[in-house]
């Protein structure tokens, strides 16, 4: 797979500023790293009524006495039917809650964002996004010079993505932080998700009742209620589309803001099995257009994030596009999307559904990089 970074074409297993380590590595440093490992209990993923996907979130205690930065983490699929995983930073003053509805001990079904069960709209920006998992993603190494702060008391929300097209046996997954001493001089890491609404037709040649997009559509209601549909207009409004008319290919766009400003240091793309092709353009449409993460064969099951070479300076409200393209025809080819019935395929939580992600980490300042570090 090639990808490209703001000019550079490299391999992936080339890229020498920070890739992804295998699972057996420690990062080297003089600094005392502790490494804090996770279990999830036992789960059997179920799926709702007329459904293949079940959303499983679990809150995982690291008993972090102290503010550390997170440096690198690892999630370790438990099985085959981890389709995809996101953790989450629940921070201590919703602990308390998460004691009291006690999810502790059997987790919760969690379509959509990984927040607590009933949670109101505030403690999504609590919740932040501390790292995803998806196949091929190997373990996770920040930039050198950076870090994620988790503040002392908090908790981490583990939530996967199940694919009972795969299988539906009992799953125990795990995942291991690599941490420092929030005294050792790194940059704190900010994170921010962007998306763009697929609206992809059934291949020419294919028919059947779902591939109108108003009944695909309402079918997704029917597995994972109607917020799911609300998912899919918001996405297009954000994006300033008409979400009763979106316009149908075989590409989806949308041009988002950095919410904050500094250097762009690592980039992800994410999409799931009719994905072939992802672009990141930073101020597009200008003179000034530069293309940050090109993935011009995009395979869902060898998925990266990529530490840039050289940092890129961006401002906050800097305008980011992300492009992904698809390949409907694929369908009809890959073994699993064959079990389901033809569809007009929108954004939705289901293996057999599509998404349009990309993801930046931010530093406030140029990370000093050093070697002991």
């Amino acid at each position: 797979m090639l990808v490209l970074l703001v000019g550079t074409v490299v391999t992936v297993t080339a890229l020498s500023a920070g890739g992804e380590s295998a699972a057996s590595q420690t990062p080297q440093s003089s600094v005392p790293v502790t490494n804090v490992w996770l279990h999830s209990g036992l789960y059997t993923p179920k799926a709702p009524p007329g459904a293949t996907d079940d959303y499983h979130c679990t809150v995982l205690d690291p008993h972090v006495t102290h503010r550390s930065y997170i440096i690198s983490s690892q999630f370790l699929p438990g099985s085959a039917e981890d389709h995809h995983a996101a953790l989450y930073l629940l921070p201590q003053s919703l602990v308390a809650q998460a004691k009291q509805d006690e999810v502790f001990k059997n987790g919760w079904t969690c379509f959509g964002e990984g927040t607590l069960p009933n949670a109101p709209l505030s403690d999504f920006a609590q919740t932040t996004l501390l790292s995803n998992w998806s196949p091929g993603s190997g373990a996770i190494d920040f930039p050198k010079g950076t870090g994620f702060v988790i503040p002392a008391g908090s908790m981490v929300i583990m939530q996967v993505h199940y694919n009972l097209l795969v299988g539906d046996k009992p799953v125990r997954n795990s995942l291991v932080l690599h941490t420092v001493p929030l005294s050792t001089p790194l940059l704190s890491l900010h994170v921010q998700e962007m998306e763009a609404a697929p609206d992809i037709p059934c291949p020419a040649g294919v028919t059947g009742p779902l591939c109108s997009r108003s009944a695909s559509l309402a079918n997704q209601g029917q597995r994972f209620g109607e917020n799911a549909v609300l998912t899919v207009d918001g996405i297009e409004a954000l994006c300033g589309r008409n979400p009763s008319d979106p316009p149908a290919g075989d590409s989806a766009s949308c041009t988002s803001r950095m919410g904050t400003g500094g250097y762009l240091v690592r980039v992800a793309p994410h999409m799931h099995l009719l994905g072939v092709g992802f672009t990141m353009v930073l101020d597009p449409g200008t003179p000034e257009a530069k293309t940050v993460l090109s993935v011009p064969d995009y395979d869902f099951h060898h998925q990266r994030a990529y530490n840039l070479a050289t940092p890129v300076p961006v401002t906050a409200g800097e305008p980011v596009q992300i492009t992904c393209t698809y390949d409907p025809t694929l369908a009809q080819e890959l073994p699993i999307l064959r079990k389901v019935a033809p569809h007009f395929v929108t954004w939705g939580d289901g293996s057999t559904d599509e998404m349009c992600v990309g993801v930046t980490w931010t530093s406030p300042k140029l990370p000093d990089i050093h070697d002991d570090l």
